[in-house]
């Protein structure tokens, strides 16, 4: 099967488990919040892989922004459209979003490249250059280290899972390459029951 296809009916098929199941810390969200008001009133954001919307689609939402979130899980979008009711949502995949060329003011990916086949990081990246308006902002997560795994009984439902982290060092790159002027960079451990994460989030601004 595609990685891509793996990671789509994943999240198909496992999304109320995963809603369940999922908690939304507060890693990044200072940066979250910072990037949202530095868009501004009636700013248009794009969340780029926005799941079940959480937590950049509904804390624009909240903040009365445009919001706009990218999906290509079907029943990830459906969940989205209950946490950010306020949000326009299409399905669509990030190396070739359905979004006009500059026409956002910002773009967000909390923990979506990661599930993007390294080869085709570079792709989405271009992508969010592609959609935003001179002077556009990006915020996005990416693991420290760069690393490709599998899962094949995520959150034992049996459903496989991947990702693909390119690491902060290719990540850094890959956004001068497209064009970012990275502004803010910020290193974040996240502590769970049985291991440690290493993530960066990166402000850029186009």
């Amino acid at each position: 099967m595609v990685e891509k296809d793996v990671v789509r009916r994943g999240y198909d098929e496992i999304a109320d488990v995963y809603a369940s199941e999922r908690v939304v810390s507060d890693h990044g969200v200072e940066m979250l919040e910072r990037f949202l008001a530095e868009l501004g009133d009636s700013a248009r954001i794009l969340d780029a892989g926005c799941g079940q919307g959480t937590p950049v689609l509904r804390r624009a939402d909240e903040a009365g922004l445009n919001g706009l979130g990218v999906d290509f899980s079907r029943e990830q979008l459906g969940l989205a459209g209950e946490n950010a009711p306020g949000a326009d949502r299409v399905q669509g995949d990030m190396t070739r979003l359905p979004i006009a060329d500059g026409t956002c003011d910002g773009v967000a990916a909390f923990h979506s490249l990661i599930h993007v086949p390294l080869e085709d990081h570079q792709t989405v990246i271009d992508e969010f250059a592609r959609v935003l308006r001179p002077g556009g902002r990006l915020l996005v997560s990416e693991g420290a280290e760069e690393w490709s795994g599998t899962n094949p009984d995520w959150l034992e439902t049996d459903v496989e899972m991947q990702w693909h982290i390119a690491g902060a060092e290719r990540t850094r790159k890959q956004l001068r390459n497209a064009g970012f002027t990275i502004t803010d960079e910020r290193g974040i451990d996240m502590q769970f029951a049985d291991h440690e994460e290493h993530w960066g989030f990166f402000s850029a601004r186009l």
